[in-house]
């Protein structure tokens, strides 16, 4: 398979801390890589620098062989890569079908901010006037298990769906390359379960997926590839068992082997 990612020495300052320093991996188109470390290693900012959140200080990002290092985000996402956060982001005031219908719209000439106002604040269709994307909408809220959720404002959603609901809405947007940040994170034993499964029928459509993610079972249940931050440096990268067992990893960030094991 050909490389659809690709760092070189990427670093990024935020006045005197260095976040990112150096780093330099691939991604082969349609794996799932692993993306794992300490709290404050340095993960969230990559997968920052390489949406276009923000430009890194130094080295170059480059996605299906173009250099994206100063691209924004919006930018980004029009060639094909899409994300997800942390904490989850979501139009909570919208339901959850129009989540997925702001991330459908032409964005170049009627954005989601705005159909989102039109929306919330007049009695516009805006956002169901389009009943082939009405229609994707549905078949993505079907994909991610939520279709009966089609109708219920997306603020009232349980946690779990609201994140499912974020992925689907990332979907929409038809990514060659998927970041997810702690997709897991929250999920009792049973959602974490569904999540791995949602997260693996992602990759059989094609997409590429870099994950973050603190649970190990879903990060070795996944991922073809492992790479590992500390301190914003890269300190291994590889097979995911390799990894794990890595003496400075579990010094760095697995601990011992009861802490490994959660």
């Amino acid at each position: 398979m050909s490389e659809i990612l690709r760092t070189e020495k990427l670093t990024k300052n935020f006045g005197g801390l260095c976040a990112v320093k150096d780093v330099s991996f691939s991604i082969k188109e349609g794996d799932i890589m692993g993306l794992i470390g300490p709290n404050g290693a340095g993960k969230t900012t990559l997968i920052n620098l390489i949406s276009g959140v923000f430009p890194p200080s130094s080295g170059r990002i480059v996605f299906d062989d173009r250099d994206i290092s100063r691209c924004k985000d919006y930018a980004a996402n029009n060639m094909g890569i899409a994300r997800t956060f942390q904490i989850v982001r979501i139009f909570s005031q919208l339901t959850a079908r129009e989540n997925i219908l702001a991330a459908l719209v032409d964005r170049r000439r009627n954005g989601p901010w705005k159909l989102m106002g039109k929306a919330i604040f007049s009695k516009s269709s805006a956002l169901t006037d389009n009943k082939e994307a009405v229609r994707e909408a549905d078949r993505l809220l079907d994909f991610v298990g939520i279709n009966q959720y089609g109708d219920e404002q997306a603020g009232s959603l349980p946690y779990a769906l609201s994140k499912r609901l974020e992925i689907a809405r990332a979907m929409a947007t038809q990514p060659r390359l998927l970041l997810l940040d702690e997709p897991s994170s929250g999920l009792n034993p049973a959602e974490l379960v569904d999540q791995i499964e949602l997260i693996k029928q992602i990759n059989r459509q094609g997409i590429t997926i870099l994950i973050i993610e603190h649970v190990m079972k879903v990060i070795m249940d996944i991922s073809h590839r492992l790479i590992v931050l500390h301190y914003g440096e890269k300190i291994a990268e590889g097979d995911p068992m390799k990894v794990y067992t890595d003496p400075q990893v579990v010094e760095a960030y697995l601990g011992d082997d009861t802490d490994a094991a959660h």
